[in-house]
This record gives structure tokens, sequence and C-alpha cells, in this order.
């Protein structure tokens, strides 16, 4: 860890995310990974995780850096099982000892999504109560949090920095800056299994009503809230307060 940076953690302070960005924009994902822990240390790190189809990379480097890191995962009642059972079969492979599944708090949904239509008329109000709502809660004994997401993802995500401000926290982007090519060189290395849908078309995967196949040509976040102006589910445009 570079020298400020050491000395902020000791007194307890994080570091401004710009200047945080500066010195590790150029860094490995690992190297993204150790400074988090260095500057926020494990029991106010947690890294949130979908189980997704480019999931296990992520999870596999922070395992081989700290596999006790707090892993969150927003269980939104709404998941395929495949992306369950995969939860189960990357905790085991990868040794994760605390994974932590985050459910919607159940009074909401019933005041909220009683019938479970919301996805189809609100869906921007669905992801707010199954996953932004739920990800604010979990988030609350921590100063920093990673993600996994990447620059080649296009979007809102083509210019994410390694670090950003995210209102009282800190959020890591280890894989800001990595190529599609390193991820899968990850998988495998590591002969990481993939989500069981990939095999399938699903080339990004979140909750079962909006997510749909992707072919060969689209982007491969096509396939979530297809039809619709929706590109986020909002726990990355929200400040988590």
């Amino acid at each position: 860890m570079q020298p400020l940076l050491a000395e902020r953690s000791a007194g307890g302070l994080l570091p401004p995310a710009a200047e945080f960005d500066q010195i590790l924009r150029n860094a490995t994902p690992a190297e993204v990974i150790e400074a988090a822990l260095g500057v926020a240390g494990r029991e106010h790190l947690a890294l949130v995780s979908s189980f997704g189809t480019e999931s296990a990379a992520l999870l596999k480097v922070m395992a081989d850096v700290d596999p006790a890191i707090p892993v969150i995962f927003l269980d939104t009642g709404w998941l395929f099982e495949e992306t369950l059972a995969y939860r189960d079969t990357l905790v085991a492979t990868l040794g994760l000892r605390d994974v932590r599944s985050i459910k919607p708090d159940q009074e909401v949904l019933r005041r909220e999504d009683q019938n479970r239509e919301l996805w189809f008329s609100d869906p921007d109000a669905c992801c707010r109560i199954r996953k932004v709502e739920p990800l604010q809660r979990a988030l609350g004994p921590f100063k920093a949090w990673i993600n996994g997401r990447k620059r080649f993802q296009g979007g809102l995500r083509a210019a994410i920095p390694v670090v950003e401000d995210d209102g009282i926290r800190l959020k890591f982007n280890p894989f800001a800056n990595v190529a599609r090519e390193e991820i899968q060189a990850i998988y495998t290395l590591a002969k990481l299994p993939p989500h069981p849908l990939a095999a399938s078309g699903f080339l990004s995967v979140g909750c079962m009503p909006c997510t749909t196949r992707t072919s060969p040509d689209e982007n491969a976040r096509a396939g979530r809230w297809r039809g619709r102006a929706k590109t986020e589910c909002g726990i990355h445009t929200v400040k988590m307060a």
C-alpha cells in the first residue's frame, strides 16, 4: 500500500476517491482488492456479487486475496434456480467463508408488490424494493465495497473509474479496465465452472422476468430489460447512503 494510504488507514480515514483512483488506475484486480482491504479492513469491506455469468472471476481473485471478505448476495425472489445453485457451487469451489444472502423486506413486498407484477408495470420500482433498498441496509456496517463492473460492458459503465465515491463509502471496481479476454483467462486458468445458463445463450443473468437470451452479435447486457430504456438496476446509479 502507498505510504499516504497506509497513514490515513492507520488514522481511521479513507482517502478521497479521486486520489485513490489515481494511485490504482493501472493496478491489477488483486492489487485493487488488497488496497481496499488494507484501507477499510475486512470487517468494513464487502464484495457485492450477483453470482452471474462473469462473477466467478472476481470472486476467485478476492478469494486468493482473502476468502473471508464478506460477500453480499441479493436474493431478490425472482432469481433463476440456476443462479442460486451456482452461488452454492462457487461458495464450495472457492472456499468463500462469509456469503450473506440478503432478501427484500417482506412487509414492503406485501405493500408494494403483492401480486408480483411490479417488474412489468414499474421495473425501476421493482429493482428499488428488491435490490437497491436491501443493499443499502446490508452495506450499513461497511466503509467500502467491491463490485464487478467493467468498462467493456458499455453504456453507463464505459468510463467507470477504478475507485469512486459512493456517498459515505468508497466503491472499488477492480475489473474496470480489464478486457473480456482477461476475464475468460481467469476462468480457464482456475478451471472455474461456468454459470449453468451461459451455454443456453444467457450472457448476462439477472432476475427471471427481466432477462432474455442474447445473440452473438449483441452486447452481453442486451438481454437485460429488453425493449426498455432501462439498462441498470439502480445499485450503481443511486448513492448507497
